[in-house]
């Protein structure tokens, strides 16, 4: 998973308007942004048109990640431009979710995601299916 994290976190202390506190608080808020990047890759048994089926079918989300889907916009297959909200509880507390999908790309068998977070995240996703010999497929999620 390649995660590139935006975090936009008000400064916590109360800035006069002397040059000197604005930039420290520039130097501070530049400090919040920080990026985290991994990329999990499993094989699953099965073909690869049958795990692409799957994972090119935003209604199917809610089989394989911790979110209950709410609405796809607009409905049917991964398509640029698709929205896809989402709920999921963590901490004893419901939270919204919306992935955009900005690419499909069917003869690579690869889909491009940015799902919003609360408090600023940003994940950015690249999910790519590839054929085995063995007739299984390796999935990258990153």
């Amino acid at each position: 998973m390649r995660y590139l994290f935006h975090l936009n976190i008000p400064h916590p202390l109360h800035l006069s308007q002397s040059l000197r506190w604005q930039s420290k608080a520039s130097q501070f808020l530049e400090a919040c942004f920080m990026s985290f990047s991994a990329c999990p890759i499993a094989v699953v048994h099965a073909p690869l048109d049958h795990v692409w089926e799957f994972l090119s079918e935003p209604k199917n989300f809610a089989l394989w990640w911790d979110a209950q889907t709410q609405g796809i916009i607009p409905d049917g297959r991964a398509q640029a431009g698709q929205k896809i909200l989402a709920k999921t509880v963590e901490m004893g507390k419901s939270w919204d979710l919306t992935v955009t999908v900005n690419d499909v790309d069917e003869s690579k068998h690869h889909i491009d995601l940015t799902t919003a977070l609360p408090f600023g995240i940003t994940v950015y996703n690249h999910i790519t299916c590839t054929a085995l010999k063995d007739g299984n497929t390796q999935v990258s999620f990153g």
